[in-house]
């Protein structure tokens, strides 16, 4: 039997853009060159690159690569819903691939934040993006998805926080995937935290309308020495998307970064989490949580690399399988050759709620140092009987307690999510899913 690679897979993905199109695309933007020849770069190597390589699942055929571009200027004609506008010190709201709102305080524009669309940062400040997109956390050349992204990105933001500067609330944006159109679903995030400055920042992506398309998330997270950095994300794409999403951090000497990410899509999706300590005593927390409903399959790589000595990275993955869905979580340390006194932990445990779910949970420790520290933790189980017979004892129905100790086995990483009303938004989505499957 004839086995094929899957780079030959990719070439059937039948991704037909030129470049023509692609640099048509790029003069509505007035992107500068260098931007333009990453885009060229990109679309030759999606054509060619392997796919990433994600243990357990196979994602080979899904709708990964989508050729229409859109001309990035298509929005939804009315909200969703309600956007939230709770003060913070910024908010941007991106509707399909345009930017519908955007607003900062007075205290974070006085110490020179930039919050703004991508397109309008390459214009403005371009000698404070080229250094970091797509050169540091995630190259252009890793495979053909990062490749597909660089040749596509058609909306974006970028975040500058400058030099010693501490962002005391919240920077929060809004995603909404237009599928009432025929366009692909491509953003970039790129957040650099200069030296020493702090800030928290939340995310939510969605999505309205059931045309099937494609997104493709890259977030990248640049922590430049002494640098804090909480991040903290809802992602609830809907049923018609096929998904990839990766975050990646980038931390300098004795900086850190802190991920609470919860993946609530209804869609199916590879992820891609990932914290590069390149810096001595840099520190990386990543809590992630996943619920799969339906028939949909979440693979969910989630990665700390320690090449810095004194650096420590800890995973936290807890997941809920409801239906006949699947969820894999893959744990995976690594301490590089030099990385002395590092520091790789990580725990992923998986709750199954059906006979007719899959569930993983995959701890990979790759340790080429001495005089390091690590372990994990894995589990793949049912609902403990003797919780649900102390509240059903006690008068709680048994589906109400159920729900109960799914909350408290997801509390960890909802706890860690700076925002109180990020927080309920999760707690009410975890509600509803868990509240659907059961009824």
């Amino acid at each position: 039997m004839n086995i094929k690679s899957r780079s030959e897979i990719v070439a059937e993905t039948k991704l037909t853009i030129t470049p023509e199109e692609i640099t048509a695309f790029s003069l509505t933007k007035n992107e500068p060159e260098w931007f333009l020849q990453t885009r060229l770069k990109g679309l030759e190597l999606a054509k060619t690159l392997d796919l990433p390589f994600i243990e357990r699942v196979k994602f080979h055929r899904w709708n990964l690569f989508q050729s229409s571009i859109g001309e990035g200027t298509s929005m939804i004609e009315e909200l969703p819903k309600v956007i939230p506008t709770a003060a913070g010190s910024a908010k941007i709201v991106q509707l399909g691939a345009v930017s519908y709102w955007e607003e900062m305080n007075a205290e974070t524009a006085m110490n020179d934040v930039l919050v703004m669309d991508l397109f309008d940062a390459l214009e403005q400040y371009p000698e404070l993006v080229k250094p970091y997109y797509m050169t540091k956390a995630v190259p252009v050349d890793e495979d053909s998805l990062t490749a597909y992204h660089a040749a596509m990105v058609n909306s974006g933001v970028f975040i500058y926080i400058p030099k010693n500067v501490a962002v005391e609330e919240i920077i929060e944006s809004h995603f909404v995937q237009n599928n009432l159109v025929d366009e692909a679903f491509v953003k970039h995030v790129l957040i650099v935290a200069d030296e020493n400055s702090s800030v928290s920042y939340v995310e939510r992506f969605e999505s309205v309308g059931d045309k099937k398309n494609t997104a493709n998330i890259v977030v990248e997270v640049i922590a430049k020495q002494g640098a804090k950095v909480q991040f903290a994300a809802v992602d609830t794409l809907g049923q018609s998307t096929d998904a990839y999403v990766n975050r990646r951090g980038y931390l300098e000497k004795d900086a850190t970064i802190n991920w609470a990410l919860g993946i609530m899509n209804d869609g199916n999706v590879i992820a891609d989490f990932d914290s590069e300590l390149r810096g001595d005593g840099s520190h990386s927390q990543v809590n992630v949580i996943g619920i799969s409903t339906g028939r949909q399959v979440q693979g969910i790589d989630t990665r700390v690399t320690n090449y810095a000595p004194h650096s420590v990275g800890h995973i936290l993955q807890h997941g809920v399988i409801l239906d006949k869905s699947t969820l894999t979580f893959n744990g995976i340390g690594h301490i590089i050759k030099g990385a002395k006194f590092a520091d790789a932990q990580q725990e992923s445990r998986v709750l199954m709620l059906s006979e007719g779910g899959r569930g993983d949970a995959n701890p990979i420790l790759l340790i080429d140092e001495n005089e390091v520290t690590a372990g994990h933790a894995a589990s793949v189980g049912q609902v403990d009987d003797e919780q649900l017979f102390y509240l059903t004892s006690r008068g709680i129905s048994e589906a109400e307690a159920k729900r109960l100790v799914i909350r408290g086995f997801l509390g960890a990483v909802i706890r860690s999510i700076p925002s109180s009303t990020l927080q309920k938004e999760l707690v009410d989505m975890i509600e509803q899913k868990l509240v659907a499957s059961y009824d």
